[in-house]
């Protein structure tokens, strides 16, 4: 049974940095990468709005260079899965299976992953036309036509924004009315090139070599379905934080994610979390990698107290 001072749960730009921080501080960190090594930025394209890249930088290529440089300094990458972990005494226990490691502290970083619809290749498609975040890939979208999938504060949000560069934005909302809060709405309602389709669900994602080139959509209404081009496809429909293996040890919020406080904190001494797992507002790789900065200070804070 191997024992360590700091143990990272994940491999997006929050535990990547974590264990950047916490290796130059010769903290030896193991970082488990489980079932999505890199997270979500692994499905990105062009990332342009990461500081340091004037010209952008490929989402696989950044999470790369992060993990090299962790490990130049110490790092270790064990790519299992962790199944479940024993929080109710220090050291804290970490189980891959049947397999158990002992850690001092750990740190949380397991993000979020963002709701699809279980349509066909769409997940295939995710970097060539299907994107689950809309301030990293709206901007790619000028002058272009893009169809929005939700009715929430979310969608009315990466609508207005995408809206800044596409020529016409279609809103699919499955009911009649929005979930959204009427401010939300009202500002979507307002701009120009913003359309919505009521009533209207995403059967089919119609693609050729090059990507999305349209939808097949169901009018639930008339129980009509219509072809409808399109440039790109944007899921607004929600995130799901990736805390089930935790079991209730840890204080969430209503929506599964981390509560955290004081930069990382949880409400077990010893235990941090950055990056989307206790991030449901911003989610982005600088401020993820921030947060995974903070998450790390803080633990070689608790072990040097």
């Amino acid at each position: 049974m191997s024992s360590h001072k700091v143990t990272i749960i994940g491999t997006g730009p929050a535990g990547l940095t974590a264990a950047l921080y916490s290796a130059r501080a010769d903290l030896s960190p193991i970082v488990f990468e489980g079932h999505e090594p890199g997270g979500q930025l692994t499905l990105t394209t062009d990332v342009e709005n990461f500081p340091g890249f004037p010209e952008g930088v490929m989402g696989p290529d950044l999470i790369n260079n992060i993990k090299k440089q962790a490990a130049r300094f110490g790092a270790e990458y064990i790519q299992k899965h962790v199944t479940k972990v024993d929080l109710s005494q220090r050291p804290f226990k970490i189980y891959i299976d049947e397999e158990v490691v002992l850690s001092d502290t750990l740190i949380l970083s397991t993000g979020a992953s963002a709701k699809f619809l279980g349509l066909d290749n769409e997940k295939e498609l995710t970097g060539k036309g299907v994107s689950t975040c809309a301030t990293c890939d709206g901007f790619f979208y000028r002058d272009k036509i893009v169809h929005v999938v939700g009715g929430g504060d979310t969608a009315m949000e990466d609508a207005t924004f995408i809206a800044k560069f596409a020529s016409k934005v279609f809103v699919c909302v499955r009911r009649e009315e929005l979930r959204a809060s009427k401010p939300m709405q009202k500002r979507a309602m307002d701009t120009d090139n913003i359309e919505f389709l009521w009533n209207t669900e995403i059967k089919e994602i119609l693609f050729d070599g090059s990507g999305v080139t349209g939808v097949k959509v169901l009018n639930n209404k008339e129980n009509t379905e219509t072809e409808r081009k399109t440039d790109g496809l944007f899921y607004a429909i929600g995130h799901v934080p990736n805390t089930s293996f935790l079991d209730n040890q840890i204080d969430l919020d209503e929506h599964g994610f981390i509560k955290t406080q004081n930069g990382g904190e949880t409400n077990i001494a010893g235990v941090f979390a950055c990056g989307d797992v206790q991030d449901p507002v911003f989610r982005q790789a600088i401020s993820a990698a921030g947060s995974g900065c903070q998450a790390s200070m803080l633990a070689e804070r608790f072990l040097h107290s």
